[in-house]
C-alpha cells in the first residue's frame, strides 16, 4: 500500500465503497424488482421540483446553480436523476440501473454546464449506491491524503471556504488566549495543518512575547505535519511542543488524552474541529464529545458544513439535502473558475466535492454502520452546558476581508451572514459553512462535571 493512502473504517458514512468506473459496464440484474414509486417531478416554469409526498422539500434549480436547466436537455437530466433516486429508495435496482446507463451517456464532469457537472457526479454516486445495494460488498474507504492536500490547496485558491474556516477560527482562539503564557491546542482532525502557520505568525508578534504552545493533533498524518510545524515555530521563536495521535479522537478513550495534562500547570485549552464530509474524522461522536468535555476548554472553535445530507437520515432525504447543498457549491466554484477546461476547477470538483457526494450518497450513511452520529455539534454543545461565545467584530471583519480576496458577481455572490452569534459563509443567500465559538469555563465555574 502507498504511504499516502490510509484505510479508514468510515463509521459516519457507512462501510461500502466500490470501484470508480463500474458505470462504464452497467450490471445486468437477473431478478425482477418492485415497481417504481410514482414521482411527482413537474418541473415548472419557476424551476421547482418536488421528489415525493414524504419529502417536504423543494429545490430552487435556478438559484442553486441550475441556470442551464432551463433548456430541455438540462431539465431532462435532472428529472432522470431524481427518478433514479426514487427508484433506489424503493429498491427498484433494475429501473435505477437503466436510468443510470442513460445518464452516463448524457452527463459529463467536464461539461461547461454547471447543472450537467452536478448531474454527472450525483449519477456516479448513485451508481455506486446501486452496486453496494446489489452486491453487499464491504470494503474500507480509501483516503489518499496527499491527493486531498493538493485538492485543498486548489480549493483554497479558488474559493474563500478554506480561508474562512481557518482565519475565523484563529481569530476566536487569539481572543480567548490573550495574555496567556501557556496554551494547549487540540486539533481533532489536523488534516494538513494549513491553518496553524498563520496563528503562529500572530503569536510571534505579541508585545509581551509568544506563549508556550503545546499541540495535540489527531489524524494519520499528524506526526509528519508536527515536524513541519515545529520547524516553522522554531524559526518564528515560538516555544512549541507537538503530540501526534495517529487515530481518530473517538477511537481513543478520553482519559488517555486528559491524563497527559501536566498536573498543576496553568494553561488555556483551545479545541478546534473542522467538520467535513470527506471522511469520518471523529469516529465515535460521543467519545469525541466526552473528550471535549473532559478537556474543559477555554474555547472550542467549530466550523461545520451546512449540509443536512451529511448528518444521516433516510436515503431520499439525504439525497435531496445533498443535491441542494452541492448544487450551490458547484455554482459558487463555477463562478470563480468559469473556464470550461479549467484544471483547478475540475481538481476541486473531483477531489473534494465529488468525494463528499460519494460519501454522503453512495456509501450509505449512519444507518449502515449502526452508530448513532450527532445531528448538530452546535446543538450538542449547547445541550451539554457549553456557552456560546458570540463572534466578535474583529472575527466578522476578518471573514469579510477573506471574501474581498475573491472575485464576485454583481450583486455579490459570497456573503457573510451573522446575527445568532455565528459567522456563516454563504453563496447568494444560502449558508454553506458556519463558524462558531464555545467555552466550557462557565460550565465548570458552576460546579458541573
Amino acid at each position: 500500500m502507498r504511504d499516502d493512502v490510509v484505510q479508514v473504517h468510515d463509521a459516519a458514512l457507512g462501510l461500502l465503497h466500490p470501484g470508480e468506473n463500474w458505470l462504464a459496464h452497467p450490471i445486468a440484474f437477473p431478478a425482477p424488482a418492485p415497481p417504481v414509486v410514482p414521482f411527482a417531478h413537474h418541473l415548472l416554469d419557476g424551476c421547482y421540483g418536488t421528489i415525493s409526498d414524504s419529502t417536504a422539500e423543494f429545490i430552487d434549480l435556478e438559484s442553486d446553480g441550475f441556470d442551464s436547466a432551463r433548456d430541455e436537455r438540462g431539465l431532462s437530466m435532472i428529472a432522470l436523476l431524481l427518478d433514479c433516486a426514487v427508484a433506489i429508495s424503493a429498491d427498484n435496482l433494475v429501473e435505477a440501473n437503466r436510468i443510470l446507463h442513460e445518464l452516463n451517456q448524457l452527463a459529463s464532469p467536464y461539461s461547461a454546464s454547471c447543472a450537467e457537472r452536478v448531474v454527472a457526479y450525483f449519477a456516479k454516486a448513485l451508481g455506486s449506491r446501486v452496486m453496494n445495494s446489489w452486491t453487499g460488498i464491504c470494503s474500507p474507504l480509501m483516503v489518499p491524503h496527499k491527493a486531498i492536500l493538493s485538492c485543498f490547496e486548489s480549493f483554497g485558491n479558488a474559493s474563500p471556504f478554506v480561508k474562512f474556516a481557518h482565519f475565523t477560527a484563529n481569530q476566536a482562539i487569539l481572543e480567548a488566549i490573550q495574555r496567556t503564557d501557556r496554551v494547549h491546542i487540540v486539533d481533532l482532525d489536523i488534516m494538513h495543518g494549513l491553518q496553524w502557520p498563520a496563528l503562529f505568525h500572530i503569536l510571534a508578534t505579541r508585545p509581551d512575547g509568544p506563549p508556550h504552545v503545546r499541540m495535540t493533533a489527531f489524524g494519520p498524518s499528524a506526526e509528519g505535519i508536527g515536524k513541519r510545524l515545529a520547524s516553522f515555530a522554531r524559526r518564528l521563536g515560538v516555544p512549541f511542543e507537538f503530540e501526534p495521535v495517529a487515530k481518530r479522537p473517538g477511537d481513543v478513550h478520553p482519559s488517555e488524552i486528559v491524563a497527559r495534562r501536566r498536573q498543576g500547570e496553568e494553561q488555556a485549552v483551545a479545541v478546534h474541529w473542522l467538520q467535513h464530509a470527506l471522511y469520518d474524522a471523529a469516529g465515535s461522536d460521543h467519545n469525541t464529545m466526552r473528550l471535549v468535555e473532559m478537556l474543559r476548554p477555554r474555547v472550542v472553535t467549530l466550523v461545520e458544513q451546512e449540509a443536512p445530507s451529511a448528518r444521516g437520515g433516510p436515503f431520499l432525504d439525504r439525497f435531496m439535502g445533498a443535491l441542494h447543498y452541492y448544487s450551490v457549491m458547484f455554482d459558487a466554484l463555477g463562478e470563480s473558475l468559469p473556464t470550461v477546461d479549467d484544471a483547478e476547477r475540475h481538481r476541486v470538483e473531483q477531489g473534494i466535492l465529488g468525494r463528499e457526494i460519494d460519501n454522503v450518497v453512495a456509501v450509505g450513511g449512519p444507518a449502515r454502520s449502526g452508530e448513532q452520529k450527532l445531528g448538530s455539534w452546535r446543538g450538542e454543545l449547547a445541550r451539554r452546558g457549553f456557552a456560546q461565545l458570540a463572534m466578535s467584530r474583529n472575527a466578522l471583519e476578518q471573514a469579510q476581508m477573506t471574501l474581498n480576496l475573491f472575485p464576485s458577481p454583481s450583486p455579490p455572490g459570497y456573503t457573510i451572514l451573522h446575527g445568532d452569534g455565528t459567522a456563516k459563509l454563504g453563496w447568494k443567500g444560502t449558508a454553506l459553512y458556519t463558524a462558531s465559538a464555545w467555552t466550557a469555563e462557565t460550565l465548570y465555574s458552576n460546579g458541573q462535571t
